[in-house]
Order: structure tokens, then sequence, then C-alpha cells
């Protein structure tokens, strides 16, 4: 029965961070490779942070910069690409 337990839990651990989108079964390995992608929330801080402090025009090279603080890693083409779309709005 502890086996039994202790092995539930942990599945449940692991689909708790399972990404979105991904199947419900087949937990495949190589889904550990996925790159990270900035959340919503994150772009959300991203932006609010640029249009408070930064002068406009914003460039590439600051939302690089601003994504980098909040990642610790080299922001990704799509990343920049989707914080630049939430800065020029709808």
């Amino acid at each position: 029965m502890f086996l039994a337990d202790t092995m539930s839990k942990f599945v449940a651990f692991m689909r708790a961070g399972y990404p979105t989108g991904m199947p419900a079964t087949g937990y495949l390995p190589s889904v550990a490779l996925l790159r990270r992608r900035l959340t919503d929330d994150e772009i959300t801080t991203i932006t609010g942070g640029l249009m408070k402090h930064r002068q406009w025009p914003i460039s590439t090279v600051d939302v690089g910069v601003a994504i980098t603080r909040i990642t610790d890693g080299m922001p990704s083409p799509d990343d920049i690409e989707r914080v630049e779309r939430r800065l020029i709005g709808p």
C-alpha cells in the first residue's frame, strides 16, 4: 500500500508540471527537451516594466534584455516577438 500511495503522489506531482497542450497519456521523455516559453504573466511583467521605465521606441534589444532578466537565459525569437506584439497592442 505504501508503494502504491508513493507512486500515485509521484505521478500527480509529474502531471502538475506537464506542459499544457500535451497529450494526457503517453508521457514522452522528449518532453523534457522542450524549450522553456514565457508565460502570459511573465510577458505582462516584462511589458509593464518596459513601458514604465523605457523611452520610446523600445528596441528588440531592450525586449531581449528584459526577458533575460526574468528567465536568466537567452530569449528565443518567438518570445521576443510575443513581447513586441503585446507592446504594440491589439
